[in-house]
């Protein structure tokens, strides 16, 4: 099976301006060099701290940013070679605030139409009756049309939010963040809308949090991006399990446990969060680094397989961490 979503070292750097004549005197590195395969039907968790670069690498996805360097292919072509329309059809996004992403004076009927109205889909009657559907595999009911945002629950707006990126048919959905922004309980359902939905529809996710709790819920696999680079790829289980890199132990250990009697060792990362503007040279995670070795303030290590087997030809199975703690012999 070909993959659906070749990103090869990608990279987006912004200009940063200063001084009375606003010349540029600093680069921000969002993403550097980043590299990730996406398979059809899978789902893929992209987790970090704020600021590491997952959004800023979903909208190279989507093609919303230009790419510095690297490319992005999907279904085995550049993005750049895609018609836009096409291109919307096949790749739509699930934002993190379902109020914010919602036009407050378009009812809901109209806001799961409008890309179908934007893409000439169907007549007014077929239009109508789509997005009915669309509610309802949602599971809203059809009386929601006529209402407005602000007469919706949180989790109500994020399924309209999900219907209105369902309507055109895509094959990728991203998600960043898309139940941070809701209650707990109100959390579960969503997620459990979109593990069915994936199944019913054949979707593929690429599924951004900085919860690693959620993720471990919805994702076959996860990549742990700090300072816009790749630290660590495993599969779900095995990457929660038995993280590898430092960085991957440290926010596992900050995950809450629903179990009051259950003790967990925090493990307390040394120092600030360098600036994006001025990032360490070698490993950017050196100065938080509770193991840290002298290779790492000279050089970023490269992708060690660090399956127990070895990668046994599915991608599901391949583990790979960015650090030379696991360096082979």
């Amino acid at each position: 099976m070909s993959a659906l979503l070749e990103i090869d070292a990608v990279s987006r750097h912004y200009h940063v301006r200063g001084g009375l004549l606003g010349l540029k005197h600093a680069l921000v590195r969002a993403v550097d060099g980043l590299s990730l395969t996406l398979m059809p039907g899978e789902s893929l968790g992209l987790v970090g701290e704020s600021g590491c670069g997952k959004s800023t690498l979903a909208r190279l996805i989507l093609g919303l940013e230009p790419l510095d360097a690297g490319s992005v292919r999907f279904q085995g072509r550049d993005i750049n070679d895609w018609p836009q329309t096409e291109l919307r059809r096949q790749m739509q996004m699930v934002f993190q605030d379902p109020y914010s992403s919602l036009n407050p004076r378009m009812s809901v009927g109209a806001i799961v139409a409008e890309p179908l109205v934007i893409h000439s889909m169907g007549t007014v009657v077929e239009r109508r009756a789509k997005t009915l559907s669309l509610l309802r595999t949602v599971g809203l009911d059809a009386d929601m049309a006529q209402r407005y945002p602000h007469q919706l629950s949180g989790g109500q707006r994020q399924r309209v939010a999900v219907a209105r990126a369902l309507a055109l048919g895509p094959a990728l959905l991203v998600c960043d963040e898309p139940v941070s922004a809701l209650d707990v309980s109100i959390q579960a359902q969503v997620l459990l809308l979109l593990q069915d939905l994936r199944q019913r529809l054949g979707l593929t996710y690429l599924f951004i949090s900085h919860d690693l709790a959620v993720v471990g819920q919805i994702c076959d696999r996860v990549a742990v991006m700090y300072l816009g680079r790749l630290v660590e790829l495993a599969p779900a289980a095995a990457l929660i399990s038995k993280p590898c890199h430092p960085y991957t132990r440290a926010l596992l250990s900050a995950v809450p446990v629903p179990d009051p009697g259950h003790a967990r060792t925090r493990e307390h990362l040394v120092g600030e969060l360098p600036s994006p503007l001025n990032p360490p040279e070698g490993c950017p995670f050196h100065p938080r680094c509770p193991e840290v070795m002298d290779i790492c303030r000279r050089e970023f290590p490269p992708a060690f397989d660090t399956s127990s087997s070895g990668a046994t030809g599915g991608i599901s199975e391949t583990r790979l961490a960015h650090c030379w703690l696991h360096k082979p012999g």
